[in-house]
């Protein structure tokens, strides 16, 4: 499986990759991971060349960070999961439920996630993330939409849920906007090595299972979403999706909101395990 990732301190990561060998420096080919470098055929240049590319040696010291660069857009998909949609009192969507994001949501997999100010109820949910490769503007077909996708992270749709369901005035977004409520990774794994609709995915809290699920399971598959929000604007290179979260949240009443000090563990099979810890927002 290969592995692409940004290490390094904010603003200045090194992009590299992985392709079993060991970790190796990009920049010969490219100044980032970025939307240029996605619509360019770059990840599949980057696995042609990829045992001429030199080692990166420290590699294991440096900061992992997003494994693209910030993204104009991310696009969230909400109740995806039957049983998640149960568990939030609502029956299965029969159309795509779409909310936003700011970019600055997205962060490497081991950052701290800032817990604002009035925050009370901070939750977890695991998705898989979706990293569009070429634009896709409203598609003719399904069968083509998977083309368009550059590859696949974990990806971590953290929540306030008063802000969601309370103070939102029927918009979810302002539970959902706040800085770092969003990590990614660790790595990125290109979409013709995975089978986004047969993954497990799952989530810890302080060592605690919370959620443990299939992709399988989603109520639209991926191939759908892209095409369906291809229908009503276009998807950038660089842009993600979050493909929804199984049941297992706190929301459902099971288990508590997060609060300063917990970690949470998010994985998703073949494409890595993140780990962040909750802190005080800084003011």
């Amino acid at each position: 499986m290969t592995k692409f990732l940004r290490l390094g301190p904010v603003g200045s990561e090194i992009p590299a990759v992985d392709a079993g060998d060991g970790v190796r420096d990009l920049r010969s080919l490219t100044a980032d991971i970025d939307g240029a470098f996605l619509e360019s055929d770059g990840l599949r240049r980057a696995r042609a060349a990829a045992s001429d590319l030199p080692l990166l040696d420290n590699a294991d010291d440096l900061r992992v960070g997003t494994p693209v660069a910030r993204p104009g857009a991310v696009l969230c998909i909400g109740q995806n999961y039957a049983a998640h949609a149960a568990e939030s009192g609502n029956a299965a969507p029969t159309v795509p439920i779409l909310f936003f994001k700011h970019p600055n949501t997205v962060v490497g997999a081991f950052e701290d996630i800032h817990v604002p100010p009035r925050a009370e109820k901070i939750d977890w949910e695991v998705e898989l993330g979706v990293v569009i490769g070429t634009r896709a503007r409203y598609l003719d077909s399904v069968d083509d939409a998977l083309n368009h996708v550059a590859g696949y992270v974990v990806s971590h749709d953290v929540s306030e849920r008063t802000w969601q369901k309370e103070e939102s005035g029927g918009q979810w977004s302002k539970g959902k906007i706040a800085e770092t409520f969003n990590p990614v990774g660790p790595f990125l794994v290109p979409a013709d090595e995975v089978d986004p609709q047969n993954l497990r995915l799952w989530s810890t809290v302080n060592g605690e299972a919370r959620q443990d699920s299939t992709t399988a399971d989603m109520v639209f598959s991926v191939a759908f979403l892209v095409w369906h929000l291809s229908q009503y604007g276009v998807l950038d290179p660089g842009d993600l999706i979050n493909t929804g979260t199984p049941e297992g949240v706190a929301m459902s009443g099971r288990f508590p909101y997060l609060r300063t000090g917990d970690v949470v563990e998010l994985g998703v099979e073949g494409l890595g395990v993140m780990r962040q810890k909750l802190v005080s927002a800084p003011r």
